[in-house]
C-alpha cells in the first residue's frame, strides 16, 4: 500500500529508527513491494520486526500513540513540532530510503549467493567421491568402504557438533541426471532425519553408508527392468524386487556390517508388514532401516523414473503423511515433516493475500509458517522481498501450486527445481528473528 494521508485518529507522531520498541503502532511509508511485510500499519510484536524496519534504511517511522502499547519515545516528536525543511520538503541531500532498501536486500541475496556456491561445491565434490567409490565397489572393496566411511563420518560429526543448519534444495543448474544421485539424496535426507531423532554419532555413520549402499542390489537386475520408465509388469516388479536379496548377499561379500546389511534387506519393509521382502514389520524392522525406507520413497515420488509422474516435494510429503502413513513409524514421519515443513523448501505457494512466492526457508517450531521469496514483477529478482510467515499470522499458504501450473513470468522468476536434492550448511541463514533452516534460490 502506499503513504496515504493522516487522518485525525492515525499517526500523528515520528520515532526514529534506533528508537523502536516492541508495543509500538508504526506505519510504514513506503510501496508494499519495497518492504516484506503483509501491512504498511501493524504493532511491532518481535525484535525481529524491528531489525527488518532498520533494514529498510528509513530514518524515522510514523506511529499512532493511542494504539501502542508503550508510552511515545523520548526521540519521537510530533509532525507539528517538525521543522518544515525536515518534515514536509524533500531534501536532495538525503539519501534515497527506497535505494538504500533495494541495496540492502541485494546485498542479502548476494550474500546468500556466496553461501550457496560454496554448498554447491560441498555438493559437487561429494557426489563424486560417492559415485566414484560406488563404481569401484566390487573392484576395490577396502578402498571404496574407506571413502565412503571418510565421508560419512564427516558430514555425522558436523551435524551432531553444529547447533543449528540450513537445508538447501539444490539448484537444477548443478543437478541434472549428472549430479543428481538417488543414493546421495537419501544418505543426506537421512543423516538430516537422524539429527531430528537425535541419533548417536556412531549409529549415524552406518545409517549413511546404508542409505547410500541401498541399492547395490539393483546391479544385479538386468537394465531393461531396473532402468524402465515405464510401468513395470507385474513378472517385472517381482524380479526387481529381489535386489534387496542381492543386496544383503554383495553385502555380505564385501563385509558390511550387520547395520548396514539390515538397512539394504529392509529398506522396503512396512511399519504395517505391507512391504518387502519378507512382510517384516513394527519393531523387527531395523531402527536404521524405518528411516532409510521412509526417505526413499520420499525421494521415489519427487525423482521417479518417468518425469511424467514427477510430484512437488509438498505433494509427496502430504501423500506419505494422508496415504501412506501406515507404512511408516509415526515418529519418523513426523521428524521427516518437522525437518522439511509441511511446504518443504521449492514449494511454490499462493498467499491468502493472492500473493504468489516460494519457500525458502523451514521452521520447524511451525512447520505450517515458512519463509518465502515473493513474486515481484516490479523489482529484479535479487531484491525480491523474503516475507516470514511466522512473523504475521494474518497471512496464511493458501495453496501449494504445481510449477507447470504457473505463467511463464512466475515460473521464471521463481525459478522452481525439476528434480529435487537436498544438501546442508552449517551457517544459518536467518531473516530478522527467524530461527528458520533456510534454502536459497
Amino acid at each position: 500500500m502506499a503513504p496515504e494521508e493522516l487522518t485525525k485518529d492515525e499517526a500523528v507522531s515520528y520515532v526514529n529508527a534506533d528508537a523502536l520498541s516492541i508495543g509500538l503502532f508504526v506505519f510504514v511509508d513506503l510501496p508494499w513491494f519495497r518492504h516484506p511485510f503483509a501491512f504498511d500499519r501493524f504493532k511491532i510484536k518481535t525484535e525481529g520486526q524491528i531489525a527488518q524496519l532498520r533494514e529498510l534504511g528509513v530514518e524515522r517511522f510514523r506511529f499512532d500513540p493511542a494504539r501502542s502499547d508503550v508510552p511515545a519515545p523520548a526521540s519521537s516528536a510530533s509532525s507539528d513540532s517538525m521543522p518544515p525543511a525536515v518534515a514536509d520538503v524533500p531534501d536532495a541531500s538525503v539519501p534515497d530510503p527506497d535505494e538504500a532498501a533495494r541495496q540492502r536486500r541485494r546485498e542479502r541475496h548476494a550474500a546468500r549467493r556466496m553461501r550457496m556456491a560454496r554448498v554447491d561445491r560441498a555438493f559437487l565434490q561429494t557426489g563424486r567421491t560417492v559415485r566414484e567409490a560406488n563404481r569401484n565397489l566390487i573392484a576395490r572393496p577396502a578402498e571404496s568402504l574407506a571413502a565412503l566411511n571418510e565421508v560419512f563420518g564427516e558430514m555425522a560429526s558436523t551435524l551432531l557438533a553444529a547447533p543449528e543448519i540450513t537445508i538447501h534444495a539444490m539448484a537444477d543448474r548443478i543437478g541434472g541426471e549428472e549430479t543428481y544421485s538417488h543414493e546421495l539424496n537419501t544418505a543426506v535426507m537421512s543423516l538430516l532425519l537422524a539429527r531430528q531423532l537425535d541419533v548417536p554419532g556412531e549409529q549415524m555413520q552406518l545409517l549413511g553408508l546404508g542409505a547410500m549402499l541401498h541399492d547395490i542390489g539393483l546391479a544385479e537386475i538386468p537394465d531393461r527392468v531396473a532402468k524402465k520408465r515405464d510401468a513395470l509388469t507385474h513378472a517385472e516388479v517381482e524380479l526387481r524386487k529381489l535386489h534387496c536379496e542381492y543386496g544383503v548377499k554383495r553385502g555380505h561379500q564385501i563385509g558390511l556390517p550387520p547395520a548396514v546389511l539390515a538397512v539394504i534387506g529392509q529398506h522396503h519393509e512396512a511399519w504395517d508388514g505391507s512391504g518387502y521382502p519378507k512382510g517384516v514389520s513394527a519393531d523387527r524392522i531395523h531402527p536404521l532401516a524405518r528411516m532409510v525406507a521412509l526417505v526413499n520413497e520420499y525421494d521415489d515420488l519427487c525423482n521417479p523414473a518417468d518425469v511424467q509422474r514427477v510430484l512437488t516435494p509438498y505433494e509427496a510429503l502430504s501423500i506419505l503423511f494422508t496415504q501412506r502413513r501406515g507404512r511408516f513409524e509415526g515418529r519418523v514421519l513426523q521428524a521427516l515433516v518437522r525437518q522439511l515443513g509441511v511446504y518443504p523448501p521449492g514449494t511454490v505457494v499462493a498467499l491468502s493475500d493472492d500473493r504468489l512466492g516460494m519457500v525458502v526457508s523451514v521452521n520447524s517450531k511451525a512447520p505450517l509458517r515458512p519463509g518465502v521469496m515473493l513474486y515481484q514483477p516490479d523489482m529484479p529478482k535479487d531484491e525480491a522481498g523474503l516475507l516470514n510467515l511466522s512473523q504475521v499470522p494474518e497471512i496464511n499458504i493458501a495453496k501449494a501450486m504445481r510449477p507447470g501450473d504457473l505463467p511463464r513470468a512466475v515460473h521464471d522468476y521463481l525459478s522452481p527445481r525439476t528434480r529435487i536434492a537436498y544438501f546442508f550448511d552449517t551457517e544459518v541463514d536467518i531473516d530478522a528473528d527467524s530461527t528458520s533452516l533456510q534454502e536459497v534460490a
